[in-house]
Formats: structure tokens, C-alpha cells, sequence
């Protein structure tokens, strides 16, 4: 494995993690990033560093983040999150992927950017539910906008410490896989 492509996979896994938090966020940063020239998309996805991406990522962005503070609504967001993450997650990494495979690009791009997204996206839910299981949904803006702020610093983070933020992505992924293996084995006994 080539260095480029180590260190693209690290940035497609910290910013495809980061969709689970949000899933406008990273792909507005990494918007950006591709504006700036800081990055450069592979062939077939240059769409997501136009001037129309931007526009559509920094709208979508702005709805979503504002969307968690409404009650009931972020709860139907969790689920429509869910799909949504593992697409953009696949999406970000597989256009991050430094590899000349298209195949191979596709599916560490479904691995670990679909499979970061999804994992982390089911373990924001849980404790979004936790949240309002507990505080009767009171805390869910706590919870929302520290979900934005990992969503936020982490995409940012990732794009100049891209194998710190893999690191920290694969701990919070084993301790979030941990934590739901745990729950639904724990459901599973008492059935």
C-alpha cells in the first residue's frame, strides 16, 4: 500500500466518521477544501468542488444543524440520517481514495466510509434516544450541538492531522460497535 493511498484512506475515514455526527458537515469541508485547491477530487466527482455543491452543502448544512434544536424532528432526521451518512461516507472516501482501481476505490469507499458513517450515525441515535429516554428530551440540544462540534472541528481536523483523526475514528468506532453489540445482545437475552 502506497503512502498516498494510506493517507487518503485516513482522511476518507476521519471525514466519513465525522458524517455521522452530521452528514452535511464533512462534505461541505471537504467542499471547500476542493475550492481552495487544498485538495483535488478524482475523475467523475470534480462536482463536489463547484461553486453549486457549495451552495447546495452550505444550505443543506445550515438545515440540518438547525433541525436537531426542533423536538421530534431530530428524531425522524435520525432515521433519515442513517442512509444518508453511509451514502455520503462512501461517497467522501471513495472520492478521497488515492488508488488507480475504481473497483478498489469503491469498496474501501463502501467499507470504510459507508461502514464509519453508518456505525457512527446508529450510535448517535442511541444516544439520542438515551437523551430523551432520560431527560424527556430536554437534553437533546446538549447533545446537539456537541454533535455539531465533532462534525465540525474533526472534518476541519482531519484535512491536516488526517491520521490523528483515522486513529481517533477507529477508537470511537470500536467503542460505539461495542457499545451497540453489547445493547443488542443485552435485548436478545431477555427475549
Amino acid at each position: 500500500m502506497s503512502l498516498e493511498l494510506l493517507l487518503s484512506l485516513c482522511l476518507g475515514l476521519g471525514l466519513s466518521a465525522c458524517c455521522g455526527f452530521r452528514v452535511f458537515v464533512p462534505l461541505l469541508v471537504t467542499n471547500v477544501a476542493y475550492l481552495t485547491d487544498y485538495l483535488t477530487p478524482n475523475a467523475g466527482f470534480e462536482w463536489m468542488g463547484g461553486w453549486v455543491a457549495f451552495a447546495v452543502l452550505a444550505t443543506a448544512t445550515v438545515l440540518e444543524i438547525a433541525a436537531y434544536y426542533i423536538p421530534i424532528v431530530d428524531h425522524f432526521l435520525d432515521t433519515v440520517a442513517a442512509p444518508a451518512a453511509f451514502i455520503a461516507g462512501t461517497v467522501l472516501t471513495t472520492s478521497l481514495l488515492k488508488d488507480d482501481s475504481p473497483v478498489l476505490r469503491w469498496i474501501l469507499g463502501i467499507i470504510v466510509g459507508g461502514g464509519s458513517a453508518g456505525l457512527i450515525q446508529a450510535g448517535t441515535s442511541l444516544l439520542r434516544l438515551g437523551s430523551t429516554a432520560t431527560t424527556g428530551g430536554l437534553g437533546n440540544p446538549v447533545v446537539a450541538t456537541g454533535e455539531n462540534v465533532f462534525a465540525g472541528f474533526f472534518s476541519v481536523l482531519a484535512l491536516f492531522l488526517p491520521v490523528l483523526v483515522a486513529v481517533l475514528a477507529i477508537g470511537l468506532l470500536w467503542f460505539v460497535g461495542r457499545r451497540l453489540v453489547r445493547r443488542l445482545g443485552g435485548n436478545s437475552r431477555t427475549a
